[in-house]
This record gives C-alpha cells, structure tokens and sequence, in this order.
C-alpha cells in the first residue's frame, strides 16, 4: 500500500492560495483516478479526509490533512501507523517557494528546507525518509513580500493558476506512471 498526501490548509480561505498548491496536486490526482467528492471520507481520528482508489493494481490512500499545515504530521503519522506503512511507502506533494512556479522536483529523503508542514511530517515520523513531489509557486512578484509566509498564504493570479494546472496533470501522471 502506498499512501499519497498533498498538503495544505483547509478551509473555503485557503483554496487557491500558493500553500494549499498539495491540496490542488491532489485533487487532480483524484480526478484523473476518479475519485469523486462523495469517494472522500473524514477521519476525526487521523483529522484527515481520504479517498482509497489503487494505482497499477496497488492500494493507495490519498490523504488531505485538515489540521493546519505545520501540523500536518499528525495526520500523516497517524495513517502511516494505521495502515503499518515505512515512509518509503509515503508520498507528500507540497508548494516549493525556492522553485519558479511551471516546475516541480521529485526527490527522496530532503530536509523540509524551512517547510513547517514537511518539518512536522519529519518529526512525527522521526525520518525524512520518504518521496516528496515539491511544487514550485516562486514568481517575480515574491520579492516584494519581506515576509515570505505571506507570499504563500496569497491567491494564485489567473494566469499563475493557468501554469500552475499544466504542473499538476504532470505530476497526477507521473504517480499514475
């Protein structure tokens, strides 16, 4: 089984801002695998809404944690624990202010390099051990903000959500691949 996080923080005031970029990754994700918003269940336990659905013949639970972001490692520890998963089986999306918005990276046992959400995914399961899909959203216009979280926390532009959903069906297919 693997289990497929995509970052972000709930509520109708986060949905499109850069920070919630795992949150959109997912929802693609689901899209493309069917998922339909009456698949995804709440789990008050895990404080985590899910969806089960498989990839090539292999279980996978896509995970959307309703805590805040820099809690996010509580949800993602408690589904890892329940489903008695190693972090090689877990997959988190997140946003990536150090890469230009149209790019992503896909890479394995990084550091959460100032990311509080991968920060606490790391603490709870004591490793960095684990694939992460990093969703670049750094634009020209973050140079204007001298605090940075309020870059993320801001919406994506029009033409910002345009390149940012050509990246998104790029990674659904690659994790569909």
């Amino acid at each position: 089984m693997k289990l497929i996080i995509g970052l972000g923080n709930p509520g109708k005031e986060y949905m499109r801002t850069r920070h919630n970029a795992g949150f959109l990754a997912l929802d693609e994700l689901a899209k493309q695998l069917e998922c339909t918003t009456s698949d995804w269940k709440e789990s008050k336990k895990a404080k985590a809404l899910y969806c089960k659905t498989t990839i090539d013949g292999t279980s996978v639970e896509l995970l959307k944690p309703q805590t805040f972001m820099n809690d996010s490692g509580i949800s993602v520890a408690y589904a890892a624990k329940n489903h008695n998963l190693k972090p090689t089986n877990i997959i988190v999306i997140h946003d990536d202010k150090d890469i230009p918005l149209g790019e992503y990276r896909d890479q394995t046992d990084r550091s959460a390099a100032g990311h509080n959400g991968v920060k606490s995914i790391i603490e709870h399961l004591g490793t960095q051990n684990f694939r992460r899909i990093r969703i670049g959203v750094a634009t020209p216009e973050m140079a204007k903000y001298d605090d940075k979280a309020d870059f993320v926390l801001g919406k994506f532009s029009k033409e910002e959500f345009i390149i940012l959903n050509k990246i998104l069906s790029e990674v659904a297919t690659k994790l569909l691949s």
